[in-house]
């Protein structure tokens, strides 16, 4: 199925009935009195959130969705039938947006979170709601309220715990596929990714978490060049950040330093509350490198770097090193889990890593 995570919708709800002027009249009761009944509400439109969903293309195509309108009310004390609601399942982490004033509507977070997007028209009231001791016989009749109608747009931002950062061909694939049960696309070209895929590590029993991966970056992304700038949006909810480096790059003149300088850069411009994330640095593929220099090239890598948060030494491929990474994840992830902290706090300052360059 097609990763689609923006759509772009219309929604209606249903206008209320009107109400009715009517009169009973019967054999030998020739002042019988009004019996016009209120007409029925119309239906309104929910958003639900559906943890067996996973992308928004039910959207791409159908854009208008509408609620049927309320019955009219009718004689002999008849209310007219309110219209059913409809409902429109959505992914968890689904957020709803109203499309001219660029306002959250709502944040789909749990499942089978219900969320009103658009209210139904009350029906309008019959004859039979204006009797009165003074006003006997009355007229008056109201028509039913419009129903509320919206133009929606529908961002999904992925519900992970963990986020791989890296330029194309860092290993981050390779690195969910041997952690976790995601089995994405690995090939020895970049730019393989070409939308997020999650999948769930299990650092032993009843002790999991659920790490994501975009599409790599490259230099420019924040204006538009590549593919990541498009999934960024997905790391917004994570709780730790793991940038990985590819140690030997196959192009002697490709400076890993540069690379991951670029990384941070381009992070720092597309997001500020995203920079400030807690982030690890992953220096993976050390399989390639010989195993008397990968001390010194992992101490020069730092130093240069000027890197002050944790440093982990894998090899997603021979899968060397992953175990101590995994631990440290989930007890990371856990603490955060038992004190949550806000998404975006400017209080914290700058987060730990790469200076600025």
């Amino acid at each position: 199925m097609k990763f689609v995570d923006e759509a772009t919708i219309d929604i209606a709800a249903g206008n209320g009935g009107a109400g009715c002027v009517s009169f009973r009249r019967e054999k030998f009761i020739p002042f019988g009195g009004p019996n016009g009944g209120d007409g029925g509400k119309g239906g309104s439109v929910y958003a639900v959130a559906d943890r067996n969903l996973n992308t928004l293309i039910d959207y791409r195509y159908a854009r208008r969705h509408e609620a049927r309108n309320g019955e009219q009310g009718r004689g002999s004390d008849q209310f007219g039938a309110a219209a059913d609601d409809i409902v429109l399942r959505m992914p968890v982490g689904t957020i709803v947006k109203d499309l001219e004033t660029d306002q959250v509507i709502a944040e789909l977070l749990v499942p089978d979170e219900m969320v009103l997007l658009a209210k139904g028209g009350d029906g309008g009231f019959g004859n039979l709601h204006f009797k009165s001791s003074t006003n006997r016989a009355p007229r008056q009749k109201t028509p039913g309220w419009p129903g509320e109608q919206k133009k929606l747009k529908l961002e999904l931002r992925v519900l992970a715990d963990v986020g791989l950062l890296g330029m194309p061909n860092a290993g981050k694939s390779t690195l969910i596929a041997a952690i976790s049960n995601a089995r994405p696309k690995i090939a020895d070209y970049p730019f393989t990714t070409l939308h997020p895929n999650l999948g769930v590590v299990r650092a032993g029993p009843e002790r999991s978490f659920v790490v994501a991966d975009i599409p790599g970056l490259i230099e420019g992304a924040a204006e538009g060049a590549g593919l990541g700038h498009q999934f960024l949006r997905h790391l917004q909810r994570t709780r730790l950040l793991l940038h990985l480096v590819d140690l030997a790059p196959f192009d002697d003149t490709v400076d890993p330093v540069a690379q991951a300088k670029a990384i941070v850069k381009e992070l720092r411009k597309y997001d500020e509350a995203l920079y400030q994330k807690p982030r690890w640095l992953v220096l993976n593929k050390l399989d390639m490198v010989p195993a008397e220099e990968r001390d010194a090239r992992v101490k020069d890598f730092v130093k240069r770097l000027r890197w002050k948060g944790p440093v982990f030494q894998i090899s997603a491929l021979a899968r060397d090193g992953l175990d101590p990474l995994v631990q440290s994840i989930y007890e990371h992830v856990a603490s955060q889990r038992e004190a949550p902290a806000p998404e975006v706090d400017p209080r914290f300052g700058d987060a730990p890593g790469v200076a600025d360059a």
